[in-house]
């Protein structure tokens, strides 16, 4: 089986080829902005790796060329930042996609799954959960769940179009693991954050709300869920996340702090003060989306794929904010490690 993922440099990129190095028979076909070095090691180097920009229309060719003979593209590639630049952002994630379905389809890809989000569905409760049914048009205010609700409206069409086309959707939940603990302080936390907590394994304060639930999966368990959709006849959409919900009592128990009372449009203010002085790195916006996105029901995945997550919600976080402590990555542009926070704080290690 001939698999080709895009943004395979990054954060559920490495887990899924950690995952399809596992299985014999498979042959991956990379495509990333910035391919890793020919030197770097597993699990980067069993790929045949093409350097394409899907944002750029002349790459389309080249990119139909790239998935000649490919039996399922797996469509990661995602830019969340700069931030700052919308237009930018729009570019490689709703033009780019649809560059890579017009490739899909002039090279006869049969099947194409599609990295989603929780994030792409519309406001919904936070004490009930949701199937896959519940409206995916996104909540306003958020860049990012706008963006994904678009693909997904762009998705319903080539599904109308070419029904032939096996789809996949994976509507997944937070994705956290510890060799995406420098990127996700870059992209994420800045400078708001001290990281000192992190290294003491404590967070002070925790912002309490009601609104503020959130759910998260392990990279290592989205990977999984992946393999076992790609490897059936599956398709459609699948809510995936582990359990529990994460709110502000969940985290100040697992962080050792204590939670305090904040409402919501003060979050957001305070955090869009951050955003324009360039202190927070990530938009406003997803304190919108973490407040109106609902919490979502997984049992489709575990009836139809066989799928449960072998990680918890609190294994996941552990694992992220151990490796923000101590600026883990991998060798690659996407994921690279703080190195001067690893020199000061010891190896980095793969999670256990």
């Amino acid at each position: 089986m001939r698999i080709a993922i895009t943004g395979a440099t990054g954060n559920v990129g490495t887990a899924l080829l950690r995952r399809l190095a596992q299985e014999p028979d498979i042959e991956v076909v990379g495509i990333a902005r910035r391919p890793p070095s020919e030197t770097v090691g597993a699990p980067y180097d069993r790929v045949r790796w093409h350097a394409l920009d899907l944002g750029e229309v002349d790459n389309v060719p080249r990119l139909t060329e790239a998935l000649r003979g490919v039996d399922a593209v797996v469509h990661l590639a995602w830019q969340i930042q700069p931030s700052h630049r919308r237009a930018l952002l729009r570019r490689t994630n709703l033009t780019g996609t649809r560059h890579l379905l017009r490739a899909v389809d002039e090279a006869g890809v049969g099947t194409f799954a599609y990295a989603s989000s929780i994030g792409a569905y519309s406001r919904g409760p936070k004490d009930r959960r949701v199937s896959e049914s519940w409206p995916a048009t996104g909540v306003g205010g958020s860049g990012y769940s706008t963006d994904k609700a678009a693909v997904e409206a762009v998705l319903d069409g080539v599904e109308h179009d070419h029904p032939e086309l096996r789809i996949i959707r994976m509507r997944q939940a937070l994705v956290f693991q510890r060799e995406a603990g420098a990127q996700i302080r870059r992209y994420f936390i800045g400078r708001v954050l001290p990281v000192s907590w992190l290294r003491s394994g404590r967070l002070p304060l925790v912002p309490r709300n009601k609104k503020l639930r959130i759910q998260v999966v392990h990279a290592e368990d989205l990977a999984e869920a992946y393999w076992l959709a790609l490897s059936g006849d599956h398709r459609g959409a699948f809510n995936i996340a582990a359990e529990p919900v994460l709110d502000g009592p969940v985290l100040a128990e697992e962080m050792g702090g204590r939670t305090i009372p904040v409402p919501v449009f003060l979050l957001r203010m305070a955090a869009k003060a951050a955003w324009r002085l360039r202190l927070l790195p990530t938009e406003p916006g997803w304190i919108d989306l973490t407040a109106g996105v609902p919490i979502t029901d997984w049992s489709r995945a575990e009836q139809e794929l066989g799928w449960r997550p072998r990680h918890d919600a609190r294994e996941a976080v552990r694992d992220l904010f151990g490796g923000i402590a101590v600026g883990a990555g991998t060798e690659t542009s996407v994921l690279r490690p703080e190195r001067r926070a690893m020199g000061q704080f010891g190896r980095q290690t793969s999670p256990g």
